[in-house]
């Protein structure tokens, strides 16, 4: 314990950094990277310049809500619901389940999670924590930002792409009553499900009046249990989604 005479919550600071590390589980955005292809690419100009002689640098952005690494809220598929403004920053620090079926993947592109991988999960770890944020480690974040990898379709236009499977997410929000999901591919749904415009996954999680991030990096770099994730991202009134700066707290000791 280390003791201190300052003020407030600076000792307890000192304390959780010294034995912490961070992981940036954040893509940086970029135009021409992976993106739902209905939405158009991202464009990025220069309304200030510091090479043309002006004072300083301004980028001005275009870009869709759902753009990168970014946050879903409800309202993304449900009219009315919360927006990200309505989000309290108390859901935006959590404790992170890293659910892995990586080897899965890898022989077999259209894996998705079981509930014998919670339960071997919860073997291992104890059970899932209330308010947990869960996400879905499959190994499909090292095709970032190549888009023909990541959306990986056979010769019939048909993704083959890891997905979140309807028992697990329905155990994780109506039994372990967990906060929030997270994945490092494109959709929630797995891509035989949205080739056929099939988003019932994603709609069941908002429906829930619950929140998602989407196209998570560096997931092989956290344990599976005893981390804290901190998701932020600006408040834009009535929000439909954005771009998202996350980020795990991970146990050195």
């Amino acid at each position: 314990m280390i003791h201190s005479s300052e003020p407030g919550l600076w000792p307890a600071f000192r304390e959780l950094t010294a034995k912490t590390a961070h992981v940036d589980l954040t893509h940086a955005f970029h135009p021409g990277q992976p993106h739902f292809p209905a939405f158009p690419d991202e464009r990025r100009d220069m309304v200030f310049d510091m090479t043309r002689g002006d004072g300083f640098n301004v980028h001005q952005y275009t870009i869709v809500g759902q753009w990168g690494t970014h946050v879903d809220p409800p309202v993304h598929f449900v009219a009315g619901a919360r927006t990200l403004d309505r989000i309290p920053v108390e859901e935006m620090i959590l404790p992170l389940v890293v659910l892995d079926i990586t080897a899965r993947v890898e022989a077999d592109p259209d894996a998705t999670p079981t509930t014998a991988d919670v339960a071997a999960w919860e073997e291992r770890n104890g059970s899932i924590p209330a308010g947990a944020f869960v996400a879905l480690r499959t190994g499909w974040g090292r095709h970032w930002p190549d888009r023909e990898a990541m959306a990986n379709k056979d010769a019939a236009g048909v993704s083959h792409a890891p997905g979140w499977s309807a028992e697990v997410l329905h155990h994780l929000f109506e039994q372990a009553q967990v906060t929030a999901i997270g994945h490092e591919q494109t959709d929630t749904d797995p891509g035989l499900a949205t080739s056929a415009g099939d988003f019932g996954l994603e709609r069941y999680v908002l429906e829930r009046d619950r929140w998602q991030i989407e196209l998570m990096a560096n997931l092989d770099q956290v344990p599976e249990a005893g981390a804290l994730i901190v998701a932020t991202w600006p408040k834009p009134q009535g929000g439909s989604g954005f771009p998202a700066r996350v980020f795990a707290l991970c146990p050195t000791s």
